[in-house]
């Protein structure tokens, strides 16, 4: 018996580590696991590149592609998120209480922004301080029904 298990543990394994990520995908519906580059989806990233950054030249390159693609799923189908700098694939943080923030505004008092080395580049929120509390000046990112950012997020079809 327990040899049968570990047969029907390594044939699963298998069959998930094979399994194409479109069809995958199309029968999870959603997950949130954000996943690097596969060069079987090569194609799909590319159009989402040309999406997201429209004007760019350049950028495809496979080691572009190997340091800053990302892929999950949402509704059903693959979507591509390419890091940058200021680019996170994360999902965001929609709290609207900060503690770095919080921190940041009781020793600064006042000022127009909070840098984002103190807000954090995977937060909804931008900040200024105010009499040594954090106040909301806006949003950073419009976030998806998933909690990431839309405008860093664009389907692989």
């Amino acid at each position: 018996m327990r040899g049968f298990v570990l047969l029907l543990a390594l044939a699963l394994s298998a069959t998930v580590a094979n399994a194409d990520p479109a069809e995958t995908c199309a029968r999870a519906g959603n997950d949130d696991t954000v996943r690097p580059y596969d060069p079987a989806l090569r194609q799909g990233f590319v159009r989402a590149f040309k999406t997201l950054f429209p004007g760019a030249k350049g950028g495809q390159s496979d080691k572009m592609m190997r340091a800053g693609a990302n892929y999950r799923c949402m509704g059903g189908k693959l979507y591509a998120c390419f890091t940058g700098a200021d680019l996170p694939c994360a999902k965001i943080v929609a709290a609207k209480e900060n503690p770095a923030v919080t921190r940041y505004c009781a020793e600064v008092k006042a000022t127009d922004f909070v840098p984002l080395y103190v807000v954090g580049h995977d937060t909804q929120y931008n900040y200024r301080c105010e009499a040594g509390q954090p106040v909301i000046t806006g949003e950073t990112w419009a976030l998806d029904a998933r909690g990431f950012a839309v405008k860093l997020w664009a389907p692989m079809e």
